[in-house]
C-alpha cells in the first residue's frame, strides 16, 4: 500500500463537527477494508489557524481514496502521495 494525505479546508468547523469528520472517516475506511478495499485511515492533523484538516491513509491508489471521501461525503482539497516518518 502507499501512503497519501488528503488535505481539507474546514474553516469555521465546529470541534463536534471536526470529531464527526474524523468518525467519518474511520468509519468508511473500515467498510471498505470490510469489502476489500485497501485502505487504513493513520490519523488526522487539525491546524485551527489555518482551516486546514489534514488526514493521512495508507492505500492502494488514489482512487480508494477518492471513493472513500464521495461515500462519506467529505471535503477535499487535494490528495497527494506522502511518507510518514516516525518519531523516535
Amino acid at each position: 500500500m502507499k501512503t497519501f494525505l488528503i488535505e481539507r479546508d474546514v474553516e469555521g468547523i465546529s470541534l463536534a463537527d471536526l470529531h464527526g469528520l474524523i468518525a467519518a472517516n474511520r468509519r468508511h475506511a473500515a467498510l471498505m477494508c470490510d469489502n476489500g478495499d485497501l485502505v487504513h485511515y493513520m490519523g488526522s492533523t487539525f491546524l485551527p489557524g489555518d482551516g486546514r484538516c489534514l488526514c493521512l491513509f495508507q492505500a492502494k491508489d488514489e482512487a480508494v481514496l477518492s471513493s472513500l471521501n464521495a461515500a462519506a461525503r467529505l471535503p477535499v482539497e487535494r490528495i497527494v502521495s506522502a511518507i510518514a516518518l516516525a518519531v523516535d
